[in-house]
């Protein structure tokens, strides 16, 4: 029986067991990382040098890409590390810095999704309302409360983890620490303790997703009534955009967190946690961008500046 006080380290997941294998999946981990933070520079850059980009819906987009840009580095480098070197090894101290820091850029990207799915709502609702709702201040105050209300649920997770007695090893079934993995490795005592932590998690997730539903449904309502045919394919095309995105993150991340043990697989935890922590900071910079001519002219703009 070990206890968390004798534990130095965690073995992470191996990805692979042959050595080919393992440079391949250095490689994609490395194409999706440079893909991101190439993507996620140029939104920030666009926005913070764009003066007419200075609006919410683009200030929301910068604090969106901060967050990615945050998940990728927490998660791929060290992953990309252990399949470069073929080493499992985290130590102690790391885990819990990556479990922590994890958390915080999810929690951030939960809160600014939701956020911007409200910028919408006004936009198209309260059309005549917008800079009342939404002044610079407004949006400071709650880009403000989004990553203050995510660093708390970080650091109340985390410690509340890391506080359970772990008596099943220290091997985790995940390429990152995750709190999931973690809590297969503490004893049966905790159980009381580790629902209330994945009820927790599960309980804010699905706030946002209602929220977002509910806004959505009083956009399309004020969509459909949009006499102009090309005005209600625009902001169907936007609105669809982002709630496809939404959906995919927060119905992956929710199912990985509460899945039963007896559908429980490495393979299947794998894949979930690839498309809510790798997948939809990579294509976040390239969803947004493409559907947003300002944007796209900024980012040209950009680019064709520095070379």
């Amino acid at each position: 029986m070990s206890n968390s006080s004798s534990i130095s380290h965690f073995l992470l997941l191996a990805l692979a067991d042959r050595r080919q294998l393992q440079l391949l999946h250095f490689c994609l981990f490395l194409g999706i990382s440079l893909a991101a933070l190439l993507g996620n520079s140029l939104v920030i850059a666009a926005v913070a040098c764009g003066h007419h980009l200075h609006s919410p819906m683009f200030f929301f987009l910068l604090n969106l890409a901060l967050s990615d840009l945050g998940c990728i580095c927490t998660t791929v480098p060290k992953a990309m590390h252990n399949s470069l070197w073929d080493t499992r090894n985290i130590s102690y101290a790391g885990c819990a810095a990556q479990l922590f820091f994890f958390v915080f850029f999810i929690g951030s990207e939960f809160s600014l999704l939701t956020i911007m799915c409200y910028d919408r709502y006004v936009s198209i609702c309260k059309p005549l309302h917008y800079g009342t709702l939404l002044g610079s201040r407004a949006c400071a105050h709650m880009a403000a409360a989004a990553w203050a209300s995510a660093f708390l649920n970080a650091l109340m997770l985390m410690a509340n983890t890391f506080s359970l007695p772990l008596c099943h090893g220290n091997a985790l079934g995940q390429f990152f620490c995750e709190i999931p993995q973690i809590l297969k490795l503490s004893c049966s005592h905790s159980k009381l303790r580790k629902l209330g932590l994945l009820a927790l998690s599960a309980c804010l997730a699905l706030g946002y997703f209602v929220f977002i539903v509910f806004s959505y449904v009083h956009i399309f309502r004020v969509v459909l009534r949009i006499p102009s045919e090309q005005g209600r394919q625009k902001s169907f095309s936007t609105c669809l955009l982002h709630l496809a995105v939404v959906s995919l993150f927060i119905s992956t991340a929710v199912f990985a967190q509460l899945k039963p043990p007896s559908i429980s697989s490495p393979s299947l935890d794998l894949a979930l946690s690839v498309l809510y922590s790798v997948v939809p900071p990579a294509l976040n910079p390239l969803i947004y961008s493409l559907r947003n001519q300002e944007l796209k002219a900024a980012v040209w703009t950009l680019m064709t500046e520095c070379i």
